[in-house]
């Protein structure tokens, strides 16, 4: 009895280290490769700078270090990371349901608008209704927005990949229209929108900088995301459909529903980040208020795999990387043609160690 007992106790403790060196591995795996992926981007982008006659070296004493010069220059990176974090965290929900919604771009469009509708049709209202209000109508004009791909790719078996690049150009076009004629400020040179009324704007964290509390609000949704997916049972559905629809639909879930929530939440975050783009930083809609977030945020998401806690850090880096181009182009004089293309090198290493991340974890 005593060696049954020995041999079954030494079975467990052989199970519990085989547990515990998985996970470990895995957990260095997804710690490792994102740090893998940026410093090979930034070694290209290097070689590309010294091919180039500029000094390789300001890749990372002048993109990277030179971002954080004093607290405006933090102030500017926080600001860029507010609508990455957002749009990253939001299609990390997507994703884990595989669903491949390309249109957050659109959707943050189209987010703007409803906020700059908001936002300048209404007034008299107090500073504590009106932003929220104008928040509210941007996530809902995201949500409504992708949810068409939704409901086509839930009714149809239309590829939401195809519908959400379509409905992308829609919002472009849409947002153009709406800037040169119903919505154009007549006082204005430009093509834009009137200013949004004072009480609309999104409220500054510190007087002197432009950051303003959507930063607050990104990093809340985002742990909030995390938690949704990782201890609710709705999150859980999500998952196990994008895992295996036919599993889950066999299980009794409505996988129909399922997609559209995920593909909802994703567009309702990618809307939130367009409206805080016009209450919180430009105070009004212009033709191009998107630099690419939209997109970037694509990459935001899979440098995190698929995980909205991790796209703080991932949306975070983006932002410095984005910053620090900026910064790149000015100080040392680079092209803005080697500055995207340098970018555009981060983005295809990120999605590159992404994919090896996940044969390395199957492999571990």
């Amino acid at each position: 009895m005593a060696e049954i007992n020995q041999g079954v106790r030494e079975t467990v403790n052989s199970q519990a280290t085989h547990a515990f060196t998985h996970t470990l591995s895995r957990a260095a795996i997804s710690a490792l490769t994102p740090i893998a992926a940026v410093l090979v981007a930034l070694a290209f982008g290097a070689a590309l700078l010294s091919l180039n006659g500029f000094n390789g070296s300001d890749v990372v004493t002048v993109m990277v270090f030179g971002s954080f010069q004093d607290m405006r220059s933090v102030g500017e990176i926080l600001l860029k990371a507010t609508p990455l974090i957002l749009i990253g965290a939001g299609l990390c929900v997507a994703f884990r349901c595989s669903i491949w919604n390309i249109g957050a771009e659109g959707q943050l469009y189209v987010g703007a608008i409803a906020a700059t509708l908001v936002g300048t049709s209404i007034d008299g209202l107090s500073v504590w209704v009106h932003a929220p209000l104008v928040m509210l109508a941007g996530a809902l004009a995201g949500a409504a927005w992708a949810g068409i791909a939704g409901y086509l790719k839930v009714r149809f078996q239309a590829s939401e990949i195809v519908t959400t690049i379509m409905l992308n150009y829609i919002a472009l076009i849409l947002t153009s229209y709406l800037v040169t004629g119903p919505m154009r400020d007549a006082s204005a040179a430009y093509p834009q929108s009137a200013r949004l009324v004072r009480e609309a704007w999104t409220p500054r964290l510190v007087t002197d900088l432009r950051l303003h509390i959507g930063i607050l609000v990104a990093l809340v949704l985002a742990v909030g995301l995390y938690i949704f997916l990782r201890r609710s049972s709705r999150g859980f559905a999500l998952r196990v459909v994008g895992l295996n629809p036919h599993a889950a639909r066999y299980a009794g879930m409505n996988v129909a529903r399922n997609v559209m929530i995920a593909i909802c939440i994703s567009g309702a975050m990618a809307g939130l980040a367009g409206a805080f783009e016009v209450a919180g930083v430009t105070r009004r809609l212009y033709q191009n208020i998107s630099p690419g977030y939209g997109f970037e945020g694509i990459a935001v998401a899979l440098l995190a795999g698929n995980n909205p806690l991790a796209a703080i850090l991932s949306g975070g880096l983006f932002a410095t990387l984005r910053s620090g181009s900026e910064v790149l182009q000015i100080t040392s004089q680079v092209p803005q043609v080697l500055v995207l293309v340098i970018q555009g090198i981060v983005i295809l290493s990120v999605v590159a160690f992404a994919k090896l991340r996940d044969v390395l974890r199957i492999v571990a």
